[in-house]
This record gives C-alpha cells, structure tokens and sequence, in this order.
C-alpha cells in the first residue's frame, strides 16, 4: 500500500501546484469478502482525474459520484457499497471520503521518511453510523510528533477519547524493495516486471561495462560497483535481493559482499546442485556467518509454475517473494481453507488444532 500512496501524493503535488482541489476515498472497513482491503485508498481530483484504487474497478465510479459532495460541502463522509447485490465479492464496503489538502510542510515529511525508509502512521477517524453528523477524516504521524490532519476542515483533538468514532490505524512500512545484482536480458525483464508490481527497483552492474537506470526500465538506481566496492544502505525486511550474474565466481563474491545484510529474500538462480556448491564454498569463507542470514537465502529462487521464459521465470520469482513476505504457503487458492486474504499457514494450524 506504501507505493500506492506514494503515487498518491506525486498526483496531489501537482494538482496543488495547479490549484486544482482533491480528495481521499480509503476503505476503512469491510463487512465480509473485498478485492481490496481496509487501508487502501484512491485520490480524486476535482476534474475527474484518480490516482490509485479500491477495488478491481467496479467501485470507483461510485466513488467519483459521492465525492462531488465532498468538494461541495469540503466535509468527509462515509460511503457504503454493498457488493452483495452487485459484485462478486459479497462484501460491504466502508470507504471514509474526506477533503485532502495537506500542506508542502507535511509532503516534505512523507518524501523525506519514505526516501530513508521509515515508517509512518495513518489514523481514519469516522462513524458507520447513517446519521452521524459529527466531523471525520484522518490523520498522519511521524514518531514522536503529532498527529498532522489529512485537511484543515477536520480538528483531531476534536475526536479525542470520543468514543462515537471508530478509529483505522494502517503502519505505511517502507516501499518493498527488490536489488537485482545482474545486468543479462533476465535481469531486465525482471526490473521491469518487479516494477510494474510496484516494488522500487535497483541494479548492481558490474562496473567494467556501466550503465544507467535507462538501461533498466523501471529501475530506480543503478550501482555499477565490483563485489569489493558494493555498499547497499537501508537493507530491511522489506527489502530482497536476487543474484543472477551468470556467473559462480561473481555470485560467490557478491555474496560475500552482503553477508551482513539481513533482507527478506535472498534469491540464487541455477539448479539445486549450484546452491549447495556456493554455500558450501561461501561458509568455507565465512564460517561464522549467522543463521539467520543463511535462513533468508532460497535457491532456485522462484516457485514450480514451470516457467521456462525470462518473463516467466520472473513471475516465479517475484511470487516466492511475496509469499516469503506475506507467510503464505503458495497453494491453488481453490484449495486454500478460509478467506483468500488470510494466512493459509495459520489457518492450516487452526484446522489441526481444532481436531486435537
């Protein structure tokens, strides 16, 4: 959700620097099933213009309907659609519709923490209540500072230990991440498909060819730097990295080079044999390296989907990260027991603790 509202708030920075006035539509709760979940959100400019989504698309001209109030009151509300009667997904969905003007102070702020990847916090304040008349809208918070409203027209200390509002809270962790450390046709189809997922986006070339980010679409940054000079920053647990060289040599070297990085993933191309071969030759190197750097490495990277294009072979491994990140055993989710946004993990926990 993090690149989404990203996306969000490039679109509002220019329509403020036209005069142009907006508004946020963000689902907030869901009575049953939903395409999308509570948290995300959709900005709607007074033309007619959206960036983003809260649904696969049936919703959103609902959506555009309801928030011409919206610019015409400059207060918030709440929309109901009930996809029970008209989508497939039989869910009831809440969005909070509420006036979006924050200041350049505040976009500073948000530009500043997703750039150093730090996480920020999102309150929507709001009633499902079909008469309430009370004001609603959200709020943004940076650490220890206070809680910054969505626009002027709504006061959070109004709302304070008031307990006729329900409160959404949403953690807007750092954008995912994907470091590619390779530069062959695969290494382009994969940045381009990782970044048409959302994710940013950087390459590690190999320096004695460089190259630039317009080599790489949807590439963010390019590192055109030796094993022996390679320094990635700010590796987190919404970060992975794929070594895909074509080369035993120079995956062992990088390797070697990001030993004290701790991602989420760690993905090694080439069949199983070449895996144990270069963590063998790795430890042999590093004995004392930790497990948990070990525990985050998977070779072949990607899941049985029987890939066997570039393309292809990116879509595998883009979905074993996902399912890494999101604890997910990757099943048919026709096979899949209890709601398709659940953890089928602990839902195959619960079963078996429910027959002991």
């Amino acid at each position: 959700m993090t690149h989404e509202f990203k996306e969000i708030i490039t679109s509002y920075k220019e329509a403020n620097k036209k005069g142009v006035r907006a508004v946020m539509a963000t689902i907030v709760d869901v009575d049953g099933s939903s395409y999308r979940r509570p948290g995300v959100g959709m900005l709607i400019l007074e033309n007619g213009e959206m960036t983003g989504a809260v649904s696969g698309g049936c919703v959103e001209k609902e959506v555009l309907r309801q928030s011409q109030s919206v610019f015409a009151d400059n207060k918030a509300k709440i929309m109901t659609y009930n996809g029970r009667y008209r989508l497939g997904c039989e869910g009831v969905l809440y969005i909070l519709i509420e006036p979006f003007s924050i200041d350049s102070d505040v976009i500073t702020t948000i530009e500043d923490y997703l750039f150093s990847r730090i996480p920020f916090e999102i309150n929507s304040h709001y009633s499902k209540k079909e008469d309430f008349v009370e004001t609603m809208g959200s709020t943004i918070s940076f650490g220890d500072f206070k809680e910054l409203e969505f626009s002027s027209c709504f006061d959070i200390h109004l709302v304070k230990n008031n307990i006729s509002f329900d409160c959404f809270s949403r953690s807007m962790q750092p954008c995912f991440r994907l470091i590619i450390i390779g530069w062959e046709h695969d290494a382009i189809e994969l940045c381009a498909i990782a970044n048409a997922t959302g994710w940013e986006v950087e390459i590690v070339n190999t320096p004695k060819k460089p190259k630039i980010a317009s080599d790489f679409p949807g590439a963010t940054k390019v590192l055109n730097q030796s094993p022996e000079e390679l320094f990635i920053d700010k590796v987190d647990k919404q970060t992975a990295i794929i070594l895909m060289t074509h080369n035993f040599a120079k995956d062992l070297l990088y390797l070697q080079a990001i030993k004290n990085a701790l991602p989420v993933y760690i993905g090694l191309l080439g069949p199983s044999k070449r895996r144990e071969k270069l963590l063998s030759a790795f430890i042999e190197y590093f004995p004392d390296v930790s497990e948990e750097f070990i525990d985050c490495i998977y070779g072949p990277a990607g899941l049985n989907l029987g890939a066997e294009t570039p393309q292809e072979i990116a879509i595998s491994i883009i979905a074993e990260i996902l399912s890494v990140v999101r604890d997910q055993e990757p099943i048919s989710l026709q096979d899949k027991v209890g709601g398709i946004h659940g953890s089928s993990k602990q839902e195959k926990l619960d079963k078996i603790s429910s027959h002991n």
